[in-house]
């Protein structure tokens, strides 16, 4: 009988069981929790949690770190105010949307967002508003991931760029950015779940 691991480090056996597919899913109730490891943009918490169905006892590890900013910034010309710059778990250079973490402190995520584009870009534009929110990965991950729509954007700011910062900003069409997505060139999953929020927004839904 195959077994698969999980999240817990324990197994699991593949063969099919009887289960009350009308019976709602319920929470797993949380019997403890604790921060294992502090790495500045995430802490590695270790939950240990009872299954509602079996009963069973298990420990799951969760990343735990800020909220994210996305920023869609459509220029006069429908032109999308995009970014290239190197990821170091990948080791490559990607091209994406302006973003990055929410600030300590900060509570709302437009106004963290119109400062990202700010400091990353200089760009600056009108009417800022959430398009869109999702769980990164709800797996692992604790945080969220907003995006946010800024019209009518302009160069108006000096770069305010970190030691670690190095960047291209890049100004696209917003015709070509579905070519870009399906040739794989913008392939940073919550940069592609942006546009997409952009491509329902445009659409009315």
């Amino acid at each position: 009988m195959e077994k698969l691991s999980n999240n817990s480090g324990q197994t699991r056996e593949s063969a099919s069981c009887s289960v009350d597919q009308s019976r709602p899913l319920a929470p797993w109730p949380l019997l403890e929790s604790k921060v294992v490891g502090d790495f500045n943009i995430f802490t590695l918490k270790s939950n240990r949690k009872r299954s509602p169905r079996t009963g069973v006892e298990a420990t799951y590890y969760a990343l735990d770190t800020a909220d994210w900013v996305n920023v869609v910034a459509l220029t006069p010309e429908e032109e999308v105010v995009m970014v290239e710059q190197f990821r170091h778990a990948t080791d490559t250079i990607e091209l994406e949307l302006p973003g990055g973490m929410m600030d300590k402190g900060e509570t709302d995520p437009v106004a963290a967002a119109c400062r990202e584009l700010r400091e990353e870009t200089g760009y600056e534009g009108e009417n800022p508003r959430q398009i869109g929110c999702c769980f990164p990965n709800p797996a692992i991950l604790t945080n969220r991931a907003h995006t946010i729509l800024v019209e009518r954007a302009v160069s108006k700011h000096e770069l305010e760029w970190d030691s670690g910062e190095d960047i291209r900003i890049r100004l696209v069409p917003i015709s070509q950015v579905r070519t870009l997505v399906a040739e794989g060139k913008i392939r940073h999953s919550i940069i592609v779940t942006a546009l997409y929020y952009y491509d329902l927004w445009k659409r009315g839904l």
